[in-house]
C-alpha cells in the first residue's frame, strides 16, 4: 500500500523517502527504544495486586503483622488505591505547568522510596503508609507516561489510516498510539503479575521476614530501571509548544523524527508541519475549553454518551477482578485450599491464565469488534457466576 493511502497524501509528501522499516533507522530506533522507559510505569498497577494476593498467603507475613483481617486487612488493601485518588486533584495539572518529565521523575522517586519503606516495615501502619505513597507515586507515573508516549511517537507509513478525517495528523498519531500504548501497557501490567505471583511463590521456603520482604523490594525493579534511563528520555515537544518554546520542541523532532542533530532541523518540511499540527491542536483545544460540564447532558445524544462512559467503567470494576487481585486468598480459604504452597502456586498460574486471555481479547477486538466481544465476554461471565 502507497504512503499515500495509509497517512494521507499531505504527510506523505513530508515523510523522508525510504525503503527501510522504522528498526532500520537509528533515530527512529533510538526514540521507540527511550518509549519504552514511560511504558513501563503500567508495571505499577500488575505488581501491586499479585503481590498482596502472594503476600497473604504467606504464614510468615501474616504472623510478623498480627494477622491482619476485617477492616484492618481492607485498610491494607485498598491503602494504594486511596493514594491514587489523592494524587488525581493535582497530576493533571502539575503535568501540563512543570511538563511530562519532571512529573514522571518525582512519581518514579516516590515509587522507590514508598518501596523501601514497604520492605524494611516493622508494624502494620508503617506497611500502610508505603502502599498509600506507592498509589500516591503511582499516579505521577502512570498518567504523564501516556501523554509522553503519544507527543514524542512518529507517525509512520507503517501505522493504519484512521478514518476521522475531522483530526489533526497530531490528533491522529497522539490516538493511535494511545491505543497502541493501552495494549503493550496491558501486557506489561500482567508480565510485572506474573513475576510478582511467581516471586512470592519463589519465596515461601524462607522461615524469616524474607519471604515478605523480597517480594516487596522488588517492587522498585523497574521504577529504578526508568531512573537510570529517565535522562535520555527527551520532553515533550506539544507541551514546550504549548509553552511557547517551539525551537526546543522543532529540535527533539527534528532528532527523533527526521535524524537530524541540529537545531536547523526545524526547517525540514516533516518538522514544520508537526510543529504546525501541534500548534493547530492546541487552538482547538483553547477553543474547545469553552465548553462546560454542562455540555455532558446538554442534549440526548450527549447524555446517552456519558450514561454509556459511566456505566462501563462501572462494569469493567464490577467483574470481580477486585475481589481476585486482593482477596483471593481468602477465597481459596473458603473452599477448603488453605496451605501457602497451593494458594501461592493457584495465584501465578492465575496470572499465566489472565495474560493469555488479554493477549487473546486484544487480537479479537478489531476483529470481532469492541461492542460484540463486550457482549459476548460480559455474558461468559454472568453464566460463571451462576
Amino acid at each position: 500500500m502507497k504512503d499515500e493511502q495509509i497517512v494521507g497524501a499531505a504527510l506523505a509528501g513530508v515523510l523522508p523517502k525510504t525503503d527501510r522499516y522504522w528498526f532500520q533507522q537509528p533515530h527512529l530506533l533510538r526514540l521507540n527504544l527511550l518509549l519504552l522507559i514511560p511504558l513501563l510505569s503500567s508495571s505499577v498497577a500488575g505488581y501491586d495486586g499479585s503481590l498482596m494476593n502472594g503476600l497473604q498467603s504467606l504464614q510468615q507475613w501474616r504472623e510478623y503483622f498480627g494477622h491482619p483481617a476485617g477492616v484492618r486487612l481492607g485498610v491494607v488493601n485498598a491503602a494504594q488505591s486511596i493514594g491514587s485518588v489523592l494524587a488525581l486533584p493535582i497530576v493533571g495539572y502539575l503535568a501540563d505547568r512543570f511538563g511530562r518529565k519532571p512529573v514522571l521523575l518525582s512519581g518514579i522517586i516516590l515509587i522507590i522510596i514508598a518501596t523501601i519503606i514497604q520492605s524494611t516495615s516493622i508494624n502494620l501502619p508503617m506497611f500502610i503508609i508505603s502502599r498509600l505513597v506507592v498509589g500516591f507515586g503511582g499516579m505521577f507515573v502512570v498518567h504523564p507516561s501516556p501523554m509522553l508516549i503519544a507527543e514524542l511517537a512518529c507517525k509512520h507509513p507503517e501505522q493504519d489510516e484512521m478514518k476521522d478525517f475531522s483530526l489533526t495528523d497530531d490528533e491522529k498519531t497522539r490516538h493511535t498510539v494511545e491505543n497502541t500504548h493501552q495494549l503493550i501497557g496491558l501486557c506489561i501490567i500482567l508480565v510485572r503479575a506474573i513475576l510478582a505471583s511467581w516471586t512470592t511463590f519463589g519465596c515461601q521456603d524462607y522461615q524469616s521476614e524474607r519471604a515478605w520482604r523480597v517480594p516487596s523490594i522488588l517492587q522498585a525493579g523497574f521504577p529504578l530501571v526508568q531512573l537510570c534511563f529517565y535522562a535520555w528520555v527527551p520532553e515533550s515537544p506539544r507541551w514546550l509548544v504549548a509553552r511557547e518554546r517551539t525551537t526546543e520542541a522543532a529540535a527533539i523532532l527534528a532528532k527523533y523524527h527526521s535524524g537530524i542533530h541540529a537545531p536547523s532541523g526545524g526547517h525540514t518540511p516533516l518538522v514544520r508541519r508537526e510543529v504546525a499540527e501541534i500548534v493547530q491542536t492546541i487552538q482547538q483545544e483553547t477553543s474547545a475549553e469553552t465548553t462546560g460540564w454542562v455540555a455532558l447532558v446538554s442534549t440526548p445524544g450527549n447524555r446517552k454518551r456519558t450514561l454509556i462512559a459511566v456505566c462501563v467503567g462501572a462494569f469493567a470494576q464490577w467483574d470481580g477482578i477486585g475481589v481476585v487481585s486482593y482477596y483471593l486468598t481468602l477465597v481459596l480459604n473458603t473452599v477448603g485450599i488453605t496451605d501457602t504452597f497451593t494458594q501461592t502456586l493457584i495465584n501465578g498460574l492465575l496470572q499465566v491464565f489472565n495474560f493469555a486471555a488479554a493477549l487473546s481479547a486484544a487480537f479479537l477486538v478489531d476483529r470481532l469488534g469492541r461492542r460484540t466481544l463486550f457482549l459476548w465476554l460480559g455474558a461468559g461471565m454472568l453464566v460463571s457466576y451462576c
